[in-house]
């Protein structure tokens, strides 16, 4: 899913490490939680997950630093 303006505000609670050319972001907005992920290169692309509540968010959060999603 392409980003969205759905939000004024985003926060991003966690992170991966800024060295590696695909980045993921915990955010939150809205009190739901999405993930988004940057990949730079010749062109940026910028993708976001659907917004879901905390637990499950946070959930595949771990799945995906664990490599069990991508």
């Amino acid at each position: 899913m392409n980003p969205t303006n759905r939000s004024d505000r985003v926060r991003v609670r966690r992170h991966t490490c800024e060295c590696k050319a695909t980045i993921y972001e915990l955010c939150a907005a809205g009190g739901l939680l999405f993930i988004r992920r940057t990949t730079r290169g010749k062109k940026v692309e910028i993708r976001e997950t659907e917004r879901l509540v905390a637990t499950r968010m946070e959930e595949l959060w771990v799945r995906l630093l664990s490599g069990e999603v991508h």
